[in-house]
């Protein structure tokens, strides 16, 4: 399947398996790369990007904040998106775009130089699993979030994710699908790709910006929540809190919403009722039945 599949790459298409950098690349010796993911579904005039806007806006602010030069301004990547999806017939997928220095660095940390764009059209899959709404176990890791002022964690960097390997590898382990990490403040902040929610009282709660992701799937569940009277509230989280919750989720742009079904020793509702309303809300706004979020799905013509 791969040998069929076509990668933008610098303003060309080349095949999948053409799609590599030298090992002694910056990129790949010394992890600068930046990236960006978001699905593609499927719509009834053809296909439809999630939030593109948003997530382009946050590869750009990724490559400020890591005094990076993009080659491509936000339209071109926009046209080569859509040149992407129609090259490879995307149906249901994802789209992931990478920005790297591709060229090698063997000694120099720093380069000057605009970085490589690459696009890569990611159909689902049985390992990918888009979509499917399941009950997750989860845990709190042993590793702490890495603290914002030793890396930019707004930015979407892939040395950024050794954190995340390393708390999924530890839950794993032990016996769980994800896990939670605590920053070095003492508050909860996310999981390896995910965001993490809880419910209580019937409020919907989650960690506030400045030491996590700026997720967009996080920004739209708190959007779409409130607009079906669901309260909801972005104040540092005491891990102590996820051990009285009535709920617990995450979310990443592959599955909205993973109601867990049990954390650490605790058994929770999966989904309880608050999760079962989003996953619904969020079901309805991705398949084009709830024109009040008509904007966040993006015609690829």
């Amino acid at each position: 399947m791969s040998n069929e599949r076509k990668v933008w790459r610098n303003g060309k298409f080349i095949p999948w398996e053409k799609a590599s950098v030298p090992l002694l690349s910056h990129g790949f010796s010394r992890g600068s790369a930046i990236f960006e993911v978001f699905g593609i579904h499927e719509g009834p005039e053809g296909p439809f990007a999630f939030r593109m806007d948003e997530h382009l806006k946050r590869l750009m602010q990724s490559a400020r904040l890591l005094g990076m030069e993009m080659a491509y301004s936000t339209k071109e990547i926009v046209d080569a998106v859509a040149e992407t999806v129609k090259a490879n017939h995307l149906g249901r997928g994802l789209i992931k775009i990478l920005a790297y220095w591709g060229e090698e660095a063997i000694i120099q940390m720093v380069l000057e130089s605009k970085l490589d764009l690459a696009i890569f059209a990611i159909p689902d899959s049985e390992e990918l699993g888009l979509d499917k709404v399941g009950p997750i176990t989860a845990c709190l890791s042993k590793w702490r979030k890495i603290h914002p002022e030793t890396v930019p964690v707004a930015a979407k960097s892939c040395a950024n994710y050794l954190n995340g390997y390393l708390a999924r590898r530890d839950a794993n382990r032990r016996g769980f699908d994800v896990g939670l990490l605590v920053g070095t403040d003492g508050f909860l902040a996310e999981g390896s790709i995910e965001s993490v929610f809880l419910v209580k009282d019937g409020v919907l709660k989650t960690p506030p910006l400045g030491r996590i992701l700026s997720s967009i799937t996080r920004k739209s569940l708190l959007q779409a929540a409130s607009t079906i009277g669901i309260p909801t509230s972005e104040d540092s989280i005491l891990p102590e809190e996820l051990f009285v919750a009535d709920e617990i989720f995450t979310s990443h742009s592959g599955i909205k919403v993973s109601p867990v079904a049990r954390f650490e020793d605790r058994t929770l509702p999966a989904p309880g009722p608050i999760s079962r309303r989003l996953i619904e809300l969020m079901e309805n706004i991705l398949h084009f039945r709830d024109d009040r979020f008509k904007e966040w799905l993006i015609a690829l013509d």
